[in-house]
């Protein structure tokens, strides 16, 4: 495991001790998002030491219920974002071939059922004269497809976009709407794996030797003229921590942040609730074929169909919510996600009890009166820092990092690192355009590549094909040290979850940060969102940690039983 021997020095419980015979730390991250985390590996590649504080797991707030797209955003060209969409669309280039493994071309397809409709809503959109949405005809969407191709043309990696008439496109797809008059495909990518992008990005930063640290369950509480005081979720324990810089990357909760900052008072975020479902419906994955299915309701609100290995996600909604701890999907949400399916699929049922999890979260968008009247989906999907300086009763500086998307995560890591180096009064010495992300390095670029990359793993550890070639769809070139892992001890697989190992497993909870029996289900794996959490599994997984985390019988129950009440409170999954 020589890739891992810097992580498994720095256990959690070394991180802690750290941080109390040194608590000076040129930068505190408050947020382990993919905003917070991105601006920790920016900073670990520039050499600085710096401690981000999650007061959860890694990546398990806004940056775990996205649609997981990596895209440009089609629809912000009509409110005039031409700066966002140019390098929404770089950055998704740019991480399909950073982080290969977890990002993957994704052919996406709008059917459409109107010639000319919106045709004069776009234009006094994007002038500022109507702030309402409507749907979109072949022509408006022809305008937008013709502009997205142009903004992606250098260093293109995925084709343009194609339009067929109405009997090509049932021929692709029969099972499609007949109403419809055209269908446009376009290229954008999607990630399977969110969240295991955030820990891959922290385990990046820590093994890069500048002193870089990661802490979940771990909250910042208040502030004083110097210090920070931090409170160990797990354990109660507190400590003081004196930063030179703090960047707030709380996302929804920045505000709250600030507060706890002594800035109460402060309005930053105003975000949207966005919901999604995924089904077990064999029916409809089939009728997806290889594509997103993309559109829009007669209201204007997105809808996307994604398949998702045997699943397909439902998305998503758009609803202004202030109090991100409380996003849950409710009722009204399945059945408007439910009858969309039947607006571009009506012969194929979708039904309740279909539904293997749900997701919610809300959208860290900036603060906009759009929101307060109704219209969310009006709201800038754009970044922007702000920062207040240091005073004498607060010697730091601290940089709130508003709203962003998944897409351009680095972009923004790179606008925020570039403010604490001017702090710190330090120069950038590395650009992480090109940096690849955890098992996207040395990634084999083609099918004989890969066949090569293999062969000799499986010499290396006598592991079968098959399940090299899972460890591999999984972690990527990580995948070398999970077979190493796994091949030095006695393995078989979990009784209620065959795919996976308890050598596996093993491996996530000695070396991915693991703290919590709902980070492995939820977030170290697919487990839960595919629909395969189950009360034994559930049961199976707490006793390997016991194993190996050492935790005592009653640590195992409370695990079990907190882990359930996410599953059935957040998620509605049904044990």
């Amino acid at each position: 495991m020589a890739a891992h021997q810097k992580s498994e020095t720095l256990s959690r419980e070394a991180k802690l001790q750290a941080l109390r015979e040194r608590p000076e730390v040129p930068v505190l991250i408050i947020g382990g998002g993919i905003n917070g985390i991105g601006v920790l590996r920016d900073l670990a590649l520039q050499g600085l030491d710096a401690l981000l504080v999650e007061r959860g797991d890694f990546g398990s707030g806004a940056s775990a219920a996205s649609s997981h797209m990596l895209h440009g955003g089609l629809r912000y060209l009509e409110n005039g974002e031409f700066r966002l969409v140019n390098e929404a669309l770089h950055e998704r280039d740019r991480m399909l071939l950073n982080a290969p493994h977890y990002a993957q071309p994704l052919r996406t397809t709008i059917p459409i059922f109107r010639w000319f409709s919106g045709l004069f809503n776009a234009p006094l959109k994007f002038l500022g004269a109507l702030d309402s949405p409507g749907e979109r005809g072949a022509l408006v969407i022809k305008i937008g497809l013709t502009l997205y191709d142009f903004l992606a043309r250098h260093g293109r990696t995925l084709p343009r976009h194609e339009f067929r008439l109405r009997a090509a496109a049932l021929r692709e797809y029969p099972r499609l709407n007949p109403a419809l008059v055209c269908a446009a495909s376009y290229y954008d990518a999607w990630m399977p794996s969110p969240e295991r992008i955030c820990l891959e990005l922290a385990l990046d930063a820590e093994a890069s030797g500048s002193g870089a640290r990661a802490l979940n369950y771990m909250r910042a509480l208040d502030a004083g003229a110097d210090a920070v005081l931090l409170r160990d979720e797990l354990s109660g324990e507190t400590c003081r921590v004196t930063p030179q810089v703090v960047v707030n990357a709380a996302g929804p909760w920045i505000d709250q942040v600030q507060a706890h900052l002594g800035r109460a008072g402060q309005r930053f975020i105003g975000g949207t609730k966005g919901s999604h479902l995924m089904l077990d419906n064999p029916e409809l994955l089939a009728a997806l074929g290889d594509s997103e299915i993309f559109f829009e309701n007669e209201d204007g609100r997105i809808v996307l169909l994604l398949p998702f290995f045997q699943r397909v996600m439902i998305g998503t909604t758009d609803i202004r919510l202030d109090e991100p701890d409380e996003a849950v999907i409710t009722d009204a949400e399945i059945d408007y996600l439910i009858a969309m399916v039947g607006r571009v699929f009506p012969d194929i049922a979708v039904e309740r009890s279909q539904i293997v999890f749900s997701f919610s979260g809300v959208r860290p968008l900036p603060y906009s009166d759009a929101g307060a009247d109704g219209k969310p989906g009006q709201i800038s999907r754009d970044h922007s820092i702000r920062s207040l300086p240091a005073t004498a009763e607060r010697r730091y500086p601290i940089h709130a990092l508003i709203g962003g998307k998944w897409t351009t995560f680095r972009a923004f890591a790179e606008e925020a690192t570039d403010l604490v180096l001017r702090d710190l009064g330090r120069q950038r010495r590395v650009d992480t355009k090109n940096s690849a992300i955890g098992g996207g390095r040395g990634y084999p670029t083609g099918a004989q590549e890969r066949a090569q990359w293999l062969r000799e793993r499986q010499h290396e550890t006598d592991l079968p094909a098959e399940r090299l070639a899972t460890l591999f769809e999984r972690y990527g070139t990580r995948a070398a040290d999970f077979a190493r892992f796994i091949a030095a001890g006695q393995d078989r697989p979990l009784a209620h979850a065959p795919s996976y190992s308890q050598r596996e497993i093993e491996c996530m909870l000695r070396y991915e940060m693991v703290a919590r029996l709902d980070d492995l289900l939820l977030r170290r794996s697919l487990i839960a969102m595919l629909g395969g959490a189950k009360r034994a599994l559930l049961t199976e997984m707490a006793a390997l940690c016991a194993q190996t985390l050492g935790w005592t019988a009653a640590r195992q129950a409370q695990e079990i039983e907190h882990a359930a009440s996410i599953l059935r409170d957040k998620h509605r999954v049904k044990l």
